[in-house]
Protein backbone atom coordinates (compact mmCIF):
# COMPACT_ATOMS: atom_id res chain seq x y z
CA UNK A 1 0.00 0.00 0.00
CA UNK A 2 1.29 3.46 -0.93
CA UNK A 3 0.70 6.32 1.47
CA UNK A 4 -0.02 9.51 -0.47
CA UNK A 5 0.05 13.12 0.73
CA UNK A 6 -1.96 15.35 -1.62
CA UNK A 7 -1.66 19.15 -1.40
CA UNK A 8 -4.09 21.48 -3.16
CA UNK A 9 -7.48 21.63 -4.88
CA UNK A 10 -9.44 23.26 -2.07
CA UNK A 11 -10.97 26.76 -2.15
CA UNK A 12 -13.03 29.05 0.08
CA UNK A 13 -15.67 31.35 -1.39
CA UNK A 14 -16.79 34.52 0.41
CA UNK A 15 -19.78 36.38 -0.90
CA UNK A 16 -21.62 37.77 -2.60
CA UNK A 17 -20.69 41.08 -0.98
CA UNK A 18 -23.41 43.67 -0.39
CA UNK A 19 -22.39 47.32 0.12
CA UNK A 20 -25.29 49.31 1.59
CA UNK A 21 -23.37 52.51 2.32
CA UNK A 22 -19.79 53.67 1.88
CA UNK A 23 -19.15 52.43 5.44
CA UNK A 24 -21.16 49.22 5.57
CA UNK A 25 -20.70 46.01 3.62
CA UNK A 26 -21.59 42.42 4.39
CA UNK A 27 -20.55 38.99 3.09
CA UNK A 28 -23.73 37.02 2.46
CA UNK A 29 -22.36 33.52 2.37
CA UNK A 30 -19.32 31.31 2.85
CA UNK A 31 -18.62 28.06 1.07
CA UNK A 32 -15.78 25.55 0.97
CA UNK A 33 -15.07 23.84 -2.36
CA UNK A 34 -13.48 20.41 -1.95
CA UNK A 35 -12.23 19.96 -5.49
CA UNK A 36 -9.72 17.29 -4.49
CA UNK A 37 -12.28 14.63 -3.69
CA UNK A 38 -12.32 13.24 -7.25
CA UNK A 39 -8.59 12.54 -7.34
CA UNK A 40 -8.54 11.20 -3.79
CA UNK A 41 -11.38 8.79 -4.55
CA UNK A 42 -9.73 7.73 -7.82
CA UNK A 43 -6.40 6.92 -6.21
CA UNK A 44 -8.12 5.00 -3.41
CA UNK A 45 -10.53 3.20 -5.75
CA UNK A 46 -8.59 -0.09 -5.84
CA UNK A 47 -8.21 -0.28 -2.06
CA UNK A 48 -4.43 -0.46 -2.48
CA UNK A 49 -3.55 3.10 -1.49
CA UNK A 50 -4.36 5.65 1.20
CA UNK A 51 -4.55 9.39 0.51
CA UNK A 52 -4.38 12.25 3.00
CA UNK A 53 -5.40 15.43 1.22
CA UNK A 54 -4.92 18.92 2.64
CA UNK A 55 -5.58 22.48 1.46
CA UNK A 56 -2.66 24.50 0.18
CA UNK A 57 -2.90 26.79 3.20
CA UNK A 58 -2.19 23.85 5.53
CA UNK A 59 1.00 23.12 3.60
CA UNK A 60 1.97 26.80 3.75
CA UNK A 61 1.52 26.88 7.53
CA UNK A 62 3.70 23.85 8.26
CA UNK A 63 6.28 24.67 10.91
CA UNK A 64 10.00 23.87 10.81
CA UNK A 65 10.49 20.12 10.75
CA UNK A 66 6.89 19.24 9.86
CA UNK A 67 7.44 18.98 6.12
CA UNK A 68 10.48 16.81 6.76
CA UNK A 69 8.24 14.43 8.76
CA UNK A 70 5.78 14.27 5.87
CA UNK A 71 8.57 13.46 3.42
CA UNK A 72 9.70 10.66 5.73
CA UNK A 73 6.19 9.28 6.29
CA UNK A 74 4.60 9.20 2.80
CA UNK A 75 5.54 7.29 -0.33
CA UNK A 76 4.07 9.78 -2.82
CA UNK A 77 3.63 13.55 -2.56
CA UNK A 78 1.20 15.33 -4.90
CA UNK A 79 1.20 19.07 -5.55
CA UNK A 80 -1.79 20.31 -7.53
CA UNK A 81 -2.09 24.01 -8.40
CA UNK A 82 0.31 24.97 -5.58
CA UNK A 83 2.24 28.10 -6.48
CA UNK A 84 5.93 28.43 -5.60
CA UNK A 85 5.35 31.04 -2.89
CA UNK A 86 3.91 28.31 -0.67
CA UNK A 87 7.32 26.63 -0.73
CA UNK A 88 9.37 29.80 -0.44
CA UNK A 89 7.55 31.74 2.28
CA UNK A 90 6.50 31.03 5.88
CA UNK A 91 3.83 32.77 8.00
CA UNK A 92 6.39 33.96 10.54
CA UNK A 93 7.97 36.23 7.94
CA UNK A 94 4.81 38.35 8.28
CA UNK A 95 4.59 38.28 12.10
CA UNK A 96 5.80 41.75 13.06
CA UNK A 97 6.08 40.74 16.73
CA UNK A 98 9.04 38.57 15.77
CA UNK A 99 10.86 41.28 13.84
CA UNK A 100 14.13 42.09 15.57
CA UNK A 101 13.71 39.38 18.21
CA UNK A 102 15.48 36.67 16.20
CA UNK A 103 17.00 35.99 12.83
CA UNK A 104 14.10 34.74 10.72
CA UNK A 105 15.12 31.87 8.47
CA UNK A 106 13.42 28.53 7.91
CA UNK A 107 14.20 25.24 6.13
CA UNK A 108 13.96 25.69 2.36
CA UNK A 109 11.03 23.51 1.26
CA UNK A 110 12.09 23.72 -2.39
CA UNK A 111 15.48 22.27 -1.48
CA UNK A 112 13.87 19.61 0.71
CA UNK A 113 11.55 18.62 -2.16
CA UNK A 114 14.36 18.33 -4.70
CA UNK A 115 16.57 16.37 -2.31
CA UNK A 116 13.72 14.03 -1.37
CA UNK A 117 13.14 13.13 -5.02
CA UNK A 118 16.81 12.45 -5.65
CA UNK A 119 16.83 10.26 -2.53
CA UNK A 120 13.98 8.12 -3.90
CA UNK A 121 10.69 9.90 -3.25
CA UNK A 122 7.87 9.71 -5.82
CA UNK A 123 5.98 12.92 -6.63
CA UNK A 124 3.23 14.21 -8.89
CA UNK A 125 3.00 17.82 -10.07
CA UNK A 126 -0.44 18.69 -11.48
CA UNK A 127 -1.58 21.70 -13.46
CA UNK A 128 -3.81 24.75 -13.21
CA UNK A 129 -3.63 28.53 -13.15
CA UNK A 130 -1.16 28.38 -10.23
CA UNK A 131 1.01 25.51 -11.49
CA UNK A 132 4.08 25.26 -13.71
CA UNK A 133 4.64 28.88 -14.89
CA UNK A 134 0.94 29.65 -14.51
CA UNK A 135 -1.22 32.69 -15.04
CA UNK A 136 1.00 35.78 -15.35
CA UNK A 137 3.86 33.66 -13.98
CA UNK A 138 2.09 33.12 -10.64
CA UNK A 139 2.81 29.39 -10.59
CA UNK A 140 6.49 30.17 -10.46
CA UNK A 141 7.80 26.62 -10.63
CA UNK A 142 10.00 27.73 -13.54
CA UNK A 143 11.89 30.23 -11.36
CA UNK A 144 12.74 27.79 -8.56
CA UNK A 145 14.72 24.58 -8.26
CA UNK A 146 11.44 22.67 -8.68
CA UNK A 147 12.20 22.89 -12.41
CA UNK A 148 15.10 20.48 -11.78
CA UNK A 149 12.71 17.63 -10.96
CA UNK A 150 9.95 18.29 -13.48
CA UNK A 151 9.83 15.85 -16.43
CA UNK A 152 9.01 18.77 -18.75
CA UNK A 153 10.51 22.21 -19.31
CA UNK A 154 8.42 25.18 -18.17
CA UNK A 155 8.00 28.31 -20.27
CA UNK A 156 9.37 31.65 -19.05
CA UNK A 157 6.06 33.41 -19.74
CA UNK A 158 2.40 32.69 -19.06
CA UNK A 159 1.70 29.12 -20.13
CA UNK A 160 -2.11 28.90 -20.03
CA UNK A 161 -3.65 27.41 -23.17
CA UNK A 162 -7.46 27.56 -22.95
CA UNK A 163 -10.50 27.07 -25.13
CA UNK A 164 -14.19 26.84 -24.32
CA UNK A 165 -14.37 24.13 -27.01
CA UNK A 166 -11.82 22.07 -25.14
CA UNK A 167 -8.91 19.77 -25.99
CA UNK A 168 -8.60 16.00 -26.20
CA UNK A 169 -5.73 13.56 -25.64
CA UNK A 170 -3.84 10.81 -27.42
CA UNK A 171 -1.39 8.20 -26.19
CA UNK A 172 2.22 8.29 -27.37
CA UNK A 173 4.43 5.31 -28.14
CA UNK A 174 6.12 5.76 -24.75
CA UNK A 175 2.75 5.72 -23.00
CA UNK A 176 1.33 2.67 -24.73
CA UNK A 177 2.29 0.16 -22.05
CA UNK A 178 0.79 2.29 -19.26
CA UNK A 179 -2.25 3.91 -20.86
CA UNK A 180 -3.26 2.07 -24.03
CA UNK A 181 -5.87 0.00 -22.19
CA UNK A 182 -7.93 3.17 -21.74
CA UNK A 183 -10.26 4.38 -24.48
CA UNK A 184 -9.09 7.89 -25.27
CA UNK A 185 -11.70 8.18 -28.00
CA UNK A 186 -14.09 8.83 -25.10
CA UNK A 187 -11.74 11.25 -23.30
CA UNK A 188 -13.87 14.32 -22.51
CA UNK A 189 -12.68 17.80 -23.50
CA UNK A 190 -10.45 19.54 -20.97
CA UNK A 191 -10.88 23.30 -21.02
CA UNK A 192 -7.22 24.17 -20.74
CA UNK A 193 -3.70 23.10 -19.83
CA UNK A 194 -0.25 24.45 -19.01
CA UNK A 195 1.94 24.49 -22.10
CA UNK A 196 5.37 22.96 -21.48
CA UNK A 197 8.16 21.58 -23.63
CA UNK A 198 9.48 18.00 -23.72
CA UNK A 199 12.57 17.35 -21.65
CA UNK A 200 15.50 15.16 -22.64
CA UNK A 201 15.61 11.72 -21.00
CA UNK A 202 11.98 12.01 -19.85
CA UNK A 203 8.99 10.29 -21.43
CA UNK A 204 5.84 11.92 -22.77
CA UNK A 205 3.03 9.40 -22.13
CA UNK A 206 0.07 11.48 -23.28
CA UNK A 207 -0.15 14.56 -25.45
CA UNK A 208 -2.80 17.10 -26.41
CA UNK A 209 -4.24 15.81 -29.66
CA UNK A 210 -4.94 19.22 -31.20
CA UNK A 211 -1.52 20.78 -30.49
CA UNK A 212 0.95 17.96 -29.76
CA UNK A 213 1.90 19.56 -26.44
CA UNK A 214 2.80 17.24 -23.54
CA UNK A 215 -0.10 16.31 -21.25
CA UNK A 216 1.42 13.54 -19.10
CA UNK A 217 5.16 13.10 -18.66
CA UNK A 218 7.35 11.05 -16.34
CA UNK A 219 11.02 11.17 -15.49
CA UNK A 220 13.65 9.60 -13.25
CA UNK A 221 15.70 11.96 -11.08
CA UNK A 222 18.35 10.27 -9.00
CA UNK A 223 16.62 7.43 -7.15
CA UNK A 224 13.23 9.13 -7.36
CA UNK A 225 10.55 9.47 -9.99
CA UNK A 226 8.20 12.34 -10.93
CA UNK A 227 5.00 12.39 -12.99
CA UNK A 228 3.50 15.60 -14.33
CA UNK A 229 -0.03 16.15 -15.64
CA UNK A 230 -0.27 19.51 -17.35
CA UNK A 231 -3.96 20.11 -16.76
CA UNK A 232 -6.32 20.20 -13.80
CA UNK A 233 -7.42 16.94 -12.13
CA UNK A 234 -10.43 18.88 -10.83
CA UNK A 235 -12.76 21.67 -12.05
CA UNK A 236 -12.59 24.10 -13.74
CA UNK A 237 -10.34 22.77 -16.52
CA UNK A 238 -11.37 19.28 -15.51
CA UNK A 239 -15.11 19.83 -15.04
CA UNK A 240 -15.78 17.24 -17.78
CA UNK A 241 -12.71 15.12 -17.06
CA UNK A 242 -13.71 14.20 -13.48
CA UNK A 243 -16.91 12.56 -14.81
CA UNK A 244 -15.12 10.42 -17.41
CA UNK A 245 -15.96 6.77 -16.73
CA UNK A 246 -12.23 6.00 -16.93
CA UNK A 247 -11.08 8.82 -14.68
CA UNK A 248 -10.22 6.48 -11.77
CA UNK A 249 -8.43 3.88 -13.95
CA UNK A 250 -6.47 6.71 -15.58
CA UNK A 251 -5.08 7.91 -12.25
CA UNK A 252 -4.45 4.40 -10.97
CA UNK A 253 -2.35 3.72 -14.08
CA UNK A 254 -0.49 7.01 -13.64
CA UNK A 255 0.28 6.06 -10.05
CA UNK A 256 1.51 2.61 -11.07
CA UNK A 257 3.77 4.21 -13.67
CA UNK A 258 5.13 6.50 -10.96
CA UNK A 259 5.72 3.68 -8.46
CA UNK A 260 7.23 1.11 -10.82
Amino acid sequence: MARIYYVGDWAVSLGPVFAETPFNYTYKGLDIYYYGRWLKEALESTGEHQVEDVPTWDFYKLGPGEYEQILDSYDVIIFSDVEAKNFQLAPSFFDRKKFGTQVLTFPDRVRLTVEAVHAGKRMMFLGGWLAFTGEMGKGGWNRTRLREILPVTCLDYEDLIESTEGYTAEVTTAGASSLSALDFDTFPPILGYNRTLPRADCDILLRVKETGDPLVAVGQFGAGRVLAYMSDPAPHWGCNFVFWDQYAPFWVRCLRELLR
